[in-house]
Parts: structure tokens; C-alpha cells; sequence
């Protein structure tokens, strides 16, 4: 049988309502990884590499003020799931920051920069890549 090594979870989180973790839904990153687990009985495990994200987005509405809870709403280039909702997850701000820091580590460490996911000549003229609605070319 393979050894198994450790596998050095950097994060994980559970889907949560209000402050309690009552889901079947599992966030943790792991190995340059994204993973989503979800179901009881049939379970699904949904993989994105950390490179491949794009864009993070925190959503935090008034009732996750008070409970300390927010959707991460993160945006990918991989055809299955171009847009992943990690859902109710504690300290949301922080794990977005978690998050952004690990990508850009992840990348470094492939040597991948943002024209490649773009073609060779970058992003189209007039684009706003950063989402401030200013095309970046103009700022």
C-alpha cells in the first residue's frame, strides 16, 4: 500500500448557520488545493488548484456581521466551476486574505504569471480586471 504523507491543512472551514456549523458542507485548503466536500450520504469533492483563481470577493451581510460569517464568492479559470461560493464560513475576511496570499505563492512557486491566463498579449484593450468598473488601461 502508498505511504501516505501529511498533507498540512492550511485552512478548513464548515458551511455554517448563524454561528453554528450545522452542514454537511466542508471548506479546507490543503497541498496548493481548494476543496469542497459536500453530502452525507453520496459525497462530492471538488478540487481547484490555487493558481487557477482569479478574483476573491468577500460578501458579508448584516446577520454575518453579528455572527462573524461571510461567503467568499471566488472566480476561476477552470471550465467545471468558473465561480466556487465558499458559503457562511467564519472570519471571512481573513480567509480572503489567507487565500490571496496563498495564490500568489502558488504562482511564484510555478513561475506562472496573469498573461498566461489571458493569452500572450494580456487582457483585451478597455478590460477591468481589477473590478473597480475603470478599464485598467485608462488608470
Amino acid at each position: 500500500m502508498a505511504e501516505q504523507k501529511d498533507t498540512g491543512i492550511l485552512w478548513k472551514d464548515r458551511k455554517h448557520f448563524m454561528w453554528f456549523p450545522w452542514s454537511f458542507t466542508k471548506y479546507y485548503i490543503e497541498n496548493e488545493r481548494l476543496m469542497i466536500q459536500k453530502g452525507l450520504l453520496s459525497t462530492t469533492l471538488d478540487e481547484t488548484l490555487l493558481y487557477r483563481i482569479v478574483d476573491v470577493t468577500m460578501v458579508q451581510t448584516l446577520g454575518g456581521k453579528i455572527f462573524g460569517t461571510g461567503n467568499l464568492i471566488i472566480k476561476a479559470k477552470v471550465d467545471a466551476t468558473p465561480e466556487i461560493i465558499l458559503k457562511n464560513i467564519k472570519k471571512p475576511k481573513e480567509v480572503r486574505t489567507l487565500i490571496s496570499n496563498l495564490v500568489e505563492e502558488s504562482r511564484q512557486s510555478r513561475n506562472i504569471v496573469g498573461k498566461e491566463f489571458f493569452g500572450g498579449r494580456g487582457p483585451r484593450p478597455g478590460a477591468d480586471m481589477d473590478g473597480d468598473g475603470i478599464p485598467d488601461d485608462m488608470e
